[in-house]
């Protein structure tokens, strides 16, 4: 485990008019760490990890991801994060091959590295003998699989998960697991948002509860029995 922090968040606050959905997050993930962000609806899940793709602009204070500040050098952040969206905005017109082709170009993988770059991702995500299957064919879990798998393509050094369980049955819940476990035990870095308490204890080596958003309480442990084993939220 490293002693460079992966992300640095400092008195951050993001406002979306009269409500405050952001409010004085302290925040550090260290690289080679798995962290999980736990909380309900309305917490502030989502709102962090747009600001940590410059996808929002926080209203107050710092933010540094690899080392990059935020908004200022986000299109280099970036460019070392890999991202999975809450909600599936894979191409359905495409194959999961095709889908992985295309962000391989993006992330700007050279000619020579690029078939195996998308071998790798197939791998990591058990969806070899899928390669050709249009998306708009896929299980649901297999689109959540397709969607890390998009998000490895480039190697990054971050890797946000945005509640990348939710509205799946236990079964498939178990299999994405193991493809984060895999995840870590590469050594990458992984902030992870999620509403389940039992799968930020599975997964995350520190999990960070935003039990509401005015409060970040980073001991989860002592929270257990007040928030209890259970869904947080509607």
């Amino acid at each position: 485990m490293s002693d460079q922090l992966a992300i640095r968040l400092r008195g951050v606050v993001k406002r979306y008019g009269p409500i405050t959905a952001v409010n004085g997050l302290d925040l550090d993930v260290p690289e080679g760490t798995c962290v999980g962000l736990l909380g309900p609806n309305g917490a502030g899940k989502s709102t962090t990890m747009r600001l940590l793709t410059a996808q929002a602009i926080a209203d107050e204070g710092e933010l540094e991801v690899l080392g990059f500040r935020l908004p200022e050098e986000s299109k280099a952040a970036r460019a070392q994060c890999g991202v999975t969206p809450q909600l599936d905005n894979l191409d359905t017109m495409l194959t999961v091959e095709q889908n992985l082709l295309v962000f391989s170009h993006l992330y700007r993988i050279g000619r020579a590295d690029r078939r195996a770059a998308i071998e790798r991702a197939l791998e990591m995500a058990n969806l070899v003998d899928r390669r050709d299957s249009r998306v708009d064919k896929l299980s649901g879990g297999m689109r959540r699989r397709l969607l890390i798998a998009r998000a490895l393509v480039h190697r990054p050094r971050l890797v946000l998960l945005d509640e990348p369980t939710v509205g799946l049955d236990p079964q498939v819940r178990q299999e994405l697991w193991a493809l984060i476990d895999l995840l870590r035990a590469e050594g990458t870095t992984i902030l992870m948002s999620t509403h389940y308490i039992e799968e930020a204890e599975r997964l995350a080596d520190r999990p960070v509860a935003l039990v509401a958003r005015e409060e970040a309480v980073e001991n989860l442990a002592a929270r257990l029995g007040q928030l209890g084993q259970r869904r947080l939220g509607g």
